[in-house]
């Protein structure tokens, strides 16, 4: 029984045997041997042509990196044209706080004047100051500053009751004018023989010092820029 066995199965191992054979055998027939010279030829213009829109592609992106890195440093080069703008504005309104080379000017009423006079008996009148300012201007200053009081295409100078206002402020001798600009062309402005000054000192006989610094800074305008009326057209 037991060799019927073991016979049945080699039996059935040769059967497989012989069936993985002729399958094998069939699969070699029907597949010869390499490709065919047609299908290389075939296959070798698709890689040639796949390796020609490969190397176009990659040219295009290429050419949209550097349009993008242009677009990029043209939207950079235009905020800092913007800034630059802007930053000018703010100078020009007064409403930040700069820094730069320019002059101080100290006006003082005369040696032996009362300081308990009341304003408008002060040898300094509010006219005299806002000369100077004007002067300053037309000397070319970027920045002014009366007492501390930043300047600016708004600022009054004028007396009110009996005291000098500044952005309707009390100011009081000494008069500091801090101007920042070219301090040579300002300080030859205001010395010209003849000129504001010779006036103020010579003829009213107010104290005045000016003194080139390389360095002053101004500070910002502490007042409401709120405009109610004036619109943009």
């Amino acid at each position: 029984m037991a060799k019927r066995s073991i016979f049945a199965s080699i039996s059935l191992v040769a059967i497989v045997l012989g069936l993985l054979l002729a399958v094998q055998f069939r699969v070699t027939n029907n597949f010869p041997n390499g490709i065919p010279r047609e299908r290389t030829q075939e296959l070798a213009g698709e890689l040639r042509q796949l390796t020609g829109e490969n190397e176009t592609l990659q040219k295009e992106i290429y050419d949209l990196k550097l349009k993008l890195e242009q677009v990029n440093a043209g939207r950079q080069q235009a905020v800092q044209a913007i800034q630059s703008e802007l930053d000018k504005a703010k100078i020009a309104a007064g409403i930040i706080t700069v820094t730069g080379p320019g002059v101080e000017v100290i006006l003082d009423n005369p040696k032996g004047f009362d300081p308990t006079l009341p304003a408008e008996l002060s040898i300094i009148r509010d006219d005299d100051l806002l000369k100077v300012v004007n002067e300053l201007r037309a000397a070319g200053t970027e920045a002014l500053s009366l007492n501390g009081h930043r300047i600016t295409p708004i600022t009054e100078i004028r007396l009110a009751g009996s005291f000098i206002n500044v952005n309707t402020k009390r100011v009081v001798p000494p008069y500091q004018i801090l101007a920042i600009g070219n301090p040579d062309a300002m300080k030859e402005s205001l010395t010209l023989p003849g000129g504001l000054l010779d006036y103020l000192s010579g003829d009213l006989g107010i104290e005045i010092k000016i003194k080139k610094h390389k360095e002053l800074t101004v500070p910002a305008y502490s007042g409401d820029l709120e405009l109610n009326y004036a619109k943009q057209t």
